[in-house]
Formats: C-alpha cells, structure tokens, sequence
C-alpha cells in the first residue's frame, strides 16, 4: 500500500512539473510563432487582397474583445484613408478547417477582397482554393452582410469542379466573416479613427 501511494505522489509531481513546463514554454514561443504566421501564412494572402494600399497592414492591426475571444484585425490604407479591415475567419471544408482572409470596406460594406490562408484539403483538388485566382474573385465586389453559397446550394458562387466541399466551406468562412464583422462595426469604426489621424 505504501509503495501505491508512493508512485501516485510521484506521478503527480512529475505531472505537476511537466504541465508547468509545457506552459511556459507555450507562452514563450506565443509571440515568435504569432510573428511566423503573420510572415508566411497570413501576411501574403493580407498583401494579396489589399493590392495597392498605401501602409503596412501587417504593422497597422488592432484586436477587439468579442464576447470570450479576441479578434485580430488589419487595416488597410488606400491614399490617407484607412477605410478597409481584413479579418480571419474558418470553414469546415474536407479535411479540416479552411482559414479565409477577408478583406472589408467599412464605408459601403462590401469585399475588397479574400484569400486562403490554411487547409488540409486535398492536393489538386480543394488546396486548389488557395491558388486560384478565378475562384476567389468572385467575392469581390459582394455585399458583406450577404450570406455565401455555391450556386448548388442556391448560391452566387461558383464551386471548384471536384472540390464542392471546400468552395462550400470557403463560402461558409466569409458568411462567418460578415456576421463578425456586423456585430462588431461600430468598434471597428472607433478603431479605425486611430488611424485617419
């Protein structure tokens, strides 16, 4: 009995010590990992939609409380206005989550733009979703506020042949957009005033 007790303290202690460890190491590299996403996933699809703009929209972000989460949010300036943001949002597409870049004019409200950031989808078939232009184009230009379908589902958006389920979770990430983006335009228009200064 003596030895029982002996090996559940023990195992408490080194689970107690590990768990601790992991954690500081979790937040210590928080901040290089954070940089290495804006580098090389998120950064080029930001830099894609947002052509032409006049700042660093990598540099010029902000974040807003939403509910429990905190949202990450980029500005984009074209001249000396800052009337564009982009944000992240994800769909559910064949092999996991698709992370989409949306970029959003908050004068009229409409998509300047979206980009693929990350996918497990599969290699000449949804991945496609990343690298074609003719896909993602079709979203310039829409509504925000509208909700995103593939023309099978009654939709405006035309899905990538053979990958249905990744044009559908593409559309279902700029849908998610566009209701992070309504309830949260009024504190995006006081941080964007931060910027027009």
């Amino acid at each position: 009995m003596r030895e029982m007790i002996t090996m559940v303290v023990v195992l408490t202690v080194l689970s107690t010590i590990s768990g601790g460890l992991l954690s500081g190491l979790k937040n210590a590299t928080a901040a290089r990992i954070e940089v290495q996403q804006l580098k090389f996933v998120k950064g080029p699809a930001i830099k894609t939609i947002l052509e032409g703009v006049t700042n660093d929209p990598i540099a010029d972000r902000f974040a807003i409380k939403d509910g429990k989460m905190e949202r990450k949010f980029f500005v984009g300036k074209f001249g000396d206005k800052a009337d564009t943001v982009v944000l992240e949002s994800f769909g559910k597409g064949y092999g996991g989550d698709v992370g989409l870049m949306v970029a959003v004019n908050v004068k009229d409200d409409t998509i300047l733009g979206v980009g693929v950031t990350t996918h497990s989808e599969t290699p000449g078939l949804g991945a496609r979703a990343k690298d074609d232009p003719g896909f993602v184009s079709q979203f310039k230009g829409m509504p925000i506020k509208e909700t995103f379908k593939v023309t099978n589902d009654g939709g405006k958006v035309n899905a990538m042949s053979g990958a249905t389920i990744t044009s559908r979770a593409v559309c279902s990430a700029a849908s998610d957009a566009g209701m992070i983006y309504i309830n949260l335009k009024p504190q995006l228009e006081e941080k964007l005033k931060e910027f027009n200064k």
